[in-house]
This record gives C-alpha cells, sequence and structure tokens, in this order.
C-alpha cells in the first residue's frame, strides 16, 4: 500500500479526511451532522493547521472502502475519522471496510471508545468501533450521533498526535486548554 507522505514539520497543513457513512444524508434525504460534528470537535482542540476533506456516501462496503484508500493513498490524510455504519443494522458495514484496507488494525481506541461510552449508555456495547492504519494514515470509526461523536474523540484523541508521530505525520498540536495530547517526554 502506498500512501503520500506529509511533511512532519509543524508548519505543514494536515490533511483529515471526514468521512460519514449514511444512506439517507448520501441521498440528500437527511441532513449530514456527523462530518460537520467531526470538523467542529478538530477545530476545537487541534491548534495546529489542518484542511478537512470531507465525503458523505453511503453504508455499502465497496465505496467505505474506496473512500478510505482514495484519502489515504490519493488524497495523503494522515488522519481519516468516519462516522456511522458503526452498529449491529445490517448495513453498517464501516468496521468491515475498514479493517479490509487496513495493514494493522489498532482494537485499544474501539475498546477505549466502548469504555467511555458505557459510561454514559448501556447499549454501548452494540458499537462495534474500530481505528486501523493503512500506510502512514490512521483511520478512526465513530459512532454516527454527534454528542456520541465527541465522547469517543475524547477518550481517544490525547493520543492521536503521537501516533500520528510515529508514522511520519504532520505534527499535530492541541489546544492543552480543551485537550492534552500525550507524547513521551525526551
Amino acid at each position: 500500500m502506498s500512501g503520500v507522505k506529509n511533511d512532519p514539520t509543524e508548519s505543514s497543513v494536515a490533511l483529515i479526511g471526514v468521512v460519514t457513512v449514511s444512506d439517507r444524508a448520501s441521498r440528500g434525504e437527511y441532513e449530514d451532522l456527523g462530518g460537520p460534528a467531526i470538523v467542529q470537535y478538530l477545530t476545537k482542540v487541534l491548534t495546529s493547521p489542518f484542511e478537512p476533506v470531507l465525503r458523505v456516501i453511503p453504508d455499502e462496503e465497496s465505496t467505505v472502502r474506496e473512500t478510505l484508500i482514495d484519502l489515504c493513498d490519493v488524497h495523503g490524510c494522515c488522519l481519516v475519522v468516519t462516522t456511522g455504519g458503526t452498529g449491529p443494522a445490517r448495513r453498517d458495514v464501516t468496521p468491515e471496510a475498514t479493517e479490509a484496507v487496513c495493514d494493522r488494525m489498532m482494537p485499544g481506541f474501539g475498546e477505549q471508545m466502548r469504555r467511555a461510552s458505557l459510561e454514559k449508555v448501556p447499549t454501548a456495547i452494540l458499537s462495534r468501533q474500530t481505528a486501523g492504519l493503512r500506510g502512514e494514515s490512521l483511520i478512526i470509526n465513530l459512532p454516527g450521533k454527534p454528542k456520541a461523536i465527541a465522547e469517543c474523540l475524547d477518550a481517544v484523541f490525547p493520543a492521536v498526535p503521537y501516533c500520528i508521530d510515529l508514522m511520519n505525520g504532520p505534527r499535530l498540536t492541541t489546544d492543552a486548554s480543551v485537550m492534552v495530547a500525550f507524547r513521551p517526554k525526551r
């Protein structure tokens, strides 16, 4: 798998894929709330420059796979965050598509998101959020509701900038008054 290398200097603009997986939103029958919630979260947390690369696609496994590959390999997104398609419904196939395109899975992300969500709702055990690595890109699957998106990102985002560092991506910095990113002391 090939990926576009980003310049890891602090001044480089990080490309971040934001993918809403929803049949109704992709047909224009339903307003996409998930994608904008992710962008709003990133805008609040990140102090380093980033550019979102937005997609709204149907719950089709092949389309999700193709979109993830495009964002990672063609656009060179260091991070791709999806929303939707992580539940138990038959058309919820985002985790399967993610696993199909990743070199390695990062199960700790899903475990941590479910743990945090279980503090809020008992149905969190029905969610199948996951994360994985494709080349030099981190892909994170989130649930579809904006409130759950923020709760899940709060649970895992402190580790995201260091993960991107380890994959030679652009340096992501956070507003310490909102979120402290973990980086080991040198």
